[in-house]
């Protein structure tokens, strides 16, 4: 459900929502330009492609990917790591309180579901 919220913030800031000051190290405060929009309705689609991968791994969605899953959770949890280093850095403080936190949470569950046992069918 975390990454529901982000995917959202994402789609927000593409359709125009005034929160640059919150995303990108609040290098576009308020509205996001057309470029930076599109840059973060691709990264809308990467979240939810992510946040797919560990459902699948976790046995509660996606069936036909977690034969894959195995390989590609460990993307997410690089993913979710870098994320979190970026947050943590960030020049917006905003940023960086609202979102280290998120991007710890996301990486805490990327490494549970990547370390559990498959729930892939036998």
């Amino acid at each position: 459900m975390v990454t529901v919220g982000i995917v959202a913030f994402q789609i927000g800031l593409a359709l125009g929502a005034p929160w640059g000051a919150y995303a990108m190290g609040g290098a576009f405060p308020g509205q996001f330009p057309p470029p930076m929009r599109v840059a973060a309705l691709v990264q809308a689609l990467l979240l939810a492609a992510l946040a797919g991968v560990v459902l699948a791994r976790a046995g509660v969605a996606l069936p036909r990917w977690s034969r894959t899953s195995g390989r590609w959770i460990w993307i997410v949890v690089a993913f979710s790591s870098l994320s979190l280093l970026l947050n943590l850095i960030t020049p917006s403080a905003g940023e960086r309180m609202i979102w280290a936190p998120v991007a710890f949470l996301l990486l805490l569950c990327s490494l549970v579901v990547a370390r559990g046992k498959s729930n892939e069918a036998a």
